[in-house]
């Protein structure tokens, strides 16, 4: 099978960027796959890039090689680093962009890696371009990197293990005193539909609930996009709420944007009770 190489980065779309990545890679290796991810990330949001790679990341083929360029610390002395976990190979800035993939592989807050899993620093420039720009280690470093290692190379042929990673804690939702649940807009899609850092099963606990945001209420869970189940009169721009694919609670605008409607942010906090207004003791949050 031809290897595959992703790529995530906030270059957006209007210039040459991601372009000459991949002319490096292809260059290095012309029967590479490549497969964007996204490239509209908002610019240096490290947080938004870890959880838009995180929700497409295991649906590759094993050994993947995921490139990650969103590095605010570019030219300083942040690490360039290769994390090699049991399934796929993540090349990018040691700077916290890979939080959401470490704590799903169960890496602790100290960046200390389980069994399986391994990283190095990015110490040899032979596998780099010759002439490597400050402002562009995408196309100079990890680029080139990417290339070599769909080749076969091992992470170590390109610098030193090291034992430590950079996380940055994910937000989760978190119980009240009166039992209701508070969560965090973590991501809003191209929709204006707003992801939120409660799952499916932190729902599951609660009974009737109400969701409340930006000053409105919303009553149940819908099932998708298009209806509202426990109100089935719904109409063009009224709020909703449902599971997305990622298996978290959105909420969205039929027929609309919901960052729009209610002028959200990505940080902002919504609350989540049960109809009835009964504690709950929501194990584990």
């Amino acid at each position: 099978m031809r290897p595959v190489i992703t790529l995530t980065t906030d270059f957006g779309l209007t210039d040459a960027y991601v372009a000459a990545m991949k002319g490096v890679i292809l260059s290095i290796n012309p029967e590479v796959v490549l497969v964007d991810v996204c490239h509209t990330i908002q610019p240096q949001d490290i947080m938004q890039a870890g959880f838009v790679l995180s929700t497409a990341c295991s649906f590759f083929p094993e050994r993947t090689i995921h490139v990650v360029v969103v590095d605010p610390g570019v030219g300083s002395t942040r690490k360039a680093i290769i994390l090699r976990t049991p399934s796929a190979d993540f090349v990018a800035p040691d700077n916290g962009v890979l939080s959401y993939v470490l704590e799903a592989g169960g890496v602790s807050a100290e960046g200390i890696l389980p069994p399986g899993w391994r990283a190095v620093e990015l110490t040899k420039p032979g596998f780099w371009r010759t002439a490597v720009s400050d402002t562009f280690h995408g196309r100079d470093i990890f680029a080139p990197v990417a290339g070599w290692l769909s080749l076969g190379l091992t992470p170590e042929d390109f610098g030193e293990i090291i034992s430590t990673v950079t996380v940055v804690p994910v937000t989760h939702p978190h119980r009240e005193r009166d039992g209701s649940m508070v969560g965090h807009i973590i991501h809003i899609d191209s929709f204006g539909n707003l992801v939120v850092d409660i799952r499916s099963g932190d729902l599951s606990r609660l009974i009737g609930i109400v969701i409340e945001v930006g000053g409105r209420a919303i009553s149940d869970v819908s099932r998708t996009y298009a209806e509202d189940e426990a109100c089935p009169e719904l109409t063009e721009g009224e709020l909703l709420a449902l599971v997305g694919s990622s298996d978290r609670l959105e909420i969205s605008v039929k027929g609309g944007s919901a960052a729009a409607f209610l002028k959200a942010k990505i940080g902002d906090e919504l609350r989540v009770r049960e109809s009835g207004g009964a504690n709950n003791e929501l194990s584990g949050l």
